[in-house]
């Protein structure tokens, strides 16, 4: 678990980077409009997390925050696109224990640019009455535990930041050209490769010389080795004796941990079916470890959410 996300289960306050809901409900429309603001006010303020389950002071409010870990994540980033139009993906949610009782957690990385509300956030409240949780045109930043529209002093802020991250970066390749070996060759190339049809674009060759720099074209077999059969054949071999998974253990792991978007363990080719590499039969493992009742609480969480026919 990431730092940030420890010192929100420790914190007894709401913070700048720290925000506390006791419940959400996925089916409220004012519930979603809140939490994009705070979303985007946290990602406009350099990152941060919003803990469900917990009340103002940090205790758990012992509230089913089971529909809230159930949310898709690309059902997350339209939801923030619709009122943005800008698909801000760098967000993940996550399920941690505070005092024994179960809470989600959204984490929310920064923005290099703020994010502009591009459609107002009005629901109702009662018959007849609406509130706005923010206008079109409005950027929203953090002030202490509150999301409120920007300042002069927080766009200064933004641009410090990203000052200080290219300063970093220039001198750590200022810290790598002076310790490189006599004889090296420096070449600069741009820290994001994409492919282009303008006839501007920087021409590259690309190769499968897996010890060649930069941008090269990756076996996706290589990586991702395993079809889940296969899978499962390591899984059994690996987990402790008397531990069996089968093809519904993993459906749940993948439905319920959002793995089938997480590059690190899983691709799913054009016109084939998923595949998996080492590193998620080793978190299954490590999961188990931690848990013995890993796989039960995944499936019993995927009965769960098709009985809510989610």
């Amino acid at each position: 678990m990431s730092e940030l996300v420890d010192k929100g289960l420790k914190a007894k306050r709401e913070s700048k980077y720290v925000d506390f809901k006791r419940s959400f409900n996925p089916g409220s429309t004012g519930e979603w409009c809140e939490l994009i603001k705070d979303i985007v006010a946290m990602a406009n303020s350099g990152g941060g997390v919003i803990l469900i389950g917990l009340d103002n002071g940090g205790i758990p409010s012992k509230k089913d925050v089971q529909p809230v870990l159930y949310i898709d994540h690309a059902t997350l980033v339209d939801k923030i696109q619709k009122y943005t139009e800008y698909q801000f993906s760098d967000i993940e949610i996550h399920e941690a224990k505070k005092q024994g009782e179960q809470v989600a957690v959204f984490k929310i990385s920064g923005v290099k640019v703020p994010l502009v509300f591009q459609k107002v956030g009005t629901y109702e409240v009662s018959p007849g009455k609406q509130k706005t949780a923010f206008s079109r045109g409005t950027v929203y930043f953090r002030h202490g535990a509150k999301s409120e529209p920007g300042t002069t002093e927080d766009i200064r802020k933004v641009i410090e930041r990203q000052l200080e991250t290219i300063r970093s970066e220039w001198l750590d390749g200022v810290r790598k050209v002076v310790t490189a070996p006599q004889g090296s060759a420096v070449t600069v190339f741009s820290g994001e490769v994409k492919e282009s049809k303008s006839p501007g674009a920087t021409p590259i060759r690309l190769v499968a010389d897996p010890d060649a720099p930069g941008y090269r074209l990756i076996d996706q077999d290589t990586t991702y080795p395993h079809r889940q059969t296969e899978l499962i054949d390591v899984l059994n071999r690996m987990l402790p004796e008397g531990i069996v998974v089968n093809t519904y253990d993993i459906l749940a792991v993948r439905r319920t941990h959002g793995i089938g978007d997480d590059a690190r363990y899983c691709h799913t080719p054009k016109f084939g079916s998923p595949q998996y590499s080492d590193a998620f039969a080793k978190w299954l493992v490590e999961e188990h470890k931690k848990n013995s009742d890993f796989f039960k609480e995944a499936r019993d969480a995927l009965k769960r959410a098709r009985e809510l026919g989610r």
